[in-house]
């Protein structure tokens, strides 16, 4: 029987130890939806202009939260705060359809986790709770509607009932400084102000929480 060289095993086990362990998705995980900041969108879309005031220099925008359950039989759903479908629970399969990009392909989907995801089964029970509201296009931190990361912000709560999360001022200016037209169009037939500097989330600031952690999975 052949042997290995010693130093060949000890490489060989070296390199087992570094390659990177598939994980599975679990109930709670948070999806990030991301896009190249190359890539060309709708300039009159909502997802254009979140993508100007969140761009982040890394190359990769964040556009989209969404939350992850794995139901007794091993299906996947989707909870998460669309226009399209406002707060809506469903099929994998439905969301990513609904991102996929106008040349057919699919963004980049980051899958994030709680360090301690000990009570994420609560987290996705407090999101149900919210299901049926509309999609928040004020943006705004205290009504009955709901945007991504805010459905997020108001469902991962710590034991007291505090936000796990960080709300943060928004920001709605681009990488110069300047009003994209879209917010202002919008905000102008709501009859209000642009909410320039009140607290709220982004998804771009969520994933560098402290508190999540990447998990190594695919989606499909």
């Amino acid at each position: 029987m052949r042997h290995f060289p010693a130093t060949l095993a000890a490489l060989f086990l070296l390199l087992a130890a570094c390659a990177p362990r598939t994980e599975t998705l679990r109930t709670g995980d948070l999806v990030f939806v991301g896009i190249p900041a190359d890539y060309s969108l709708d300039k009159d879309s909502m997802d254009s202009a979140i993508t100007d005031a969140t761009d982040d220099a890394s190359g990769l925008n964040l556009i989209h939260t969404a939350i992850l359950e794995i139901d007794p039989q091993g299906r996947e759903w989707i909870i998460d705060a669309t226009i399209k479908h406002g707060v809506d629970r469903h099929p994998l399969d439905t969301f990513l359809r609904d991102f996929t990009l106008r040349d057919g392909s699919l963004p980049v989907f980051e899958v994030m986790r709680l360090r301690d995801d000990s009570r994420a089964e609560e987290f996705v029970a407090n999101a149900k709770r919210y299901l049926g509201l509309p999609y928040d296009i004020r943006f705004a931190p205290s009504d009955s509607a709901l945007y991504c990361t805010e459905l997020v912000y108001k469902s991962y709560l710590a034991p007291d009932g505090t936000p796990l999360f960080t709300a943060a001022p928004m920001n709605f200016l681009n990488a110069d400084g300047e009003m994209p037209v879209y917010w202002e169009q919008l905000f102008a037939r709501l009859g209000e102000p642009v909410p320039q500097g009140i607290p709220g989330t982004n998804p771009q600031a969520m994933a560098q929480e402290p508190i999540l952690r990447r998990v190594n999975v695919r989606l499909r």
